[in-house]
Order: C-alpha cells, then structure tokens, then sequence
C-alpha cells in the first residue's frame, strides 16, 4: 500500500472481492464489512474502500475511512475520521510497532501526528522516512485487519 493515492494493484483481487460478500468471506468475523474495506484498501482499491467505509458507522469503519483520507491525501478529512475513531482498541500494539519501526510520539498512539509524518514522508520518496511510514502504514492494516476479524 502506498502512502499516498495509488492505482488498484490488482485486478484480479478487485474481481474477486467485488464478486463475494463480507459474510461470505468472514462469516465468523467480528466486523466483516470493515474487513471488507480493508481489503480494498490492501490492494489500493481506494473508491471500493471508501465507499464501503463510509457505510460502516463504527470506530472500525471511521478508521479505514482515515486511511483512505490519509492515502488521498487529504489531511484534514483523515483528521476528521480518526477524530470520530477515538481511542481505537489497537492503538496501544500500534504504539509499540511503531516505536520499534521508529516512530514515536509519545506513551500513546497519536493517529493525528502520524497523518502529518506521512505527510511528510511522501514529499522524501525512497527517504528512511518514508520506509518508516510504509512499515507503520503495514502494521496499521495488519492490526486493524486482524481486529476487525477476531476482535
């Protein structure tokens, strides 16, 4: 996944996905439309992922929302998704995957400093700040993936 707005990486997935349903592929998840949406999002399929997050009227939806907004870029509408997640269940493991990658704000996972950091990122292509980025930006999805499935 990019930091910032990129073309859908797969064809096929997009395919795949646009034919099955959330029940479907996660019929145990605890959040299956979220996990829906990251899916979409995994594969920089942003329109599917904003269109299904913006449905999904929970912090899990509000935060995919912020992502999507994050990738776009727009910095301000990101903001104002995570300001409707609030303090999402992952943000501590969060902290801790990004302190080891490099990034810390602080003793909590800040989601509004990291739109910022990324922000920032995008402008050094190929910069370690960037790399940083991209690896907390993987991390994110992962937990929150993870999350939206299991709980």
């Amino acid at each position: 996944m990019p930091l910032a707005l990129g073309r859908c990486s797969s064809r096929e997935a997009r395919t795949r996905l646009q034919a099955a349903t959330a029940r479907a592929l996660f019929p145990k998840a605890r959040a299956p439309e979220a996990a829906m949406a990251g899916l979409y999002l995994y594969f920089s399929c942003i329109d599917d992922a904003h269109q299904i997050a913006q449905g999904v009227e929970t912090a899990d939806g509000s935060f995919w929302h912020g992502i999507v907004h994050r990738q776009e870029p727009d910095e301000g509408n990101a903001a104002y998704w995570f300001r409707r997640v609030g303090t999402h269940a992952i943000f501590p493991a969060l902290r801790g995957r990004g302190a080891e990658i490099g990034i810390d704000f602080g003793p909590r996972w800040d989601p509004f400093a990291f739109i910022d950091y990324c922000a920032k990122a995008r402008r050094h292509p190929g910069s370690s700040e960037e790399s940083r980025a991209l690896q907390v930006q993987l991390a994110e999805w992962q937990l929150l993936f993870h999350f939206c499935i299991v709980g």
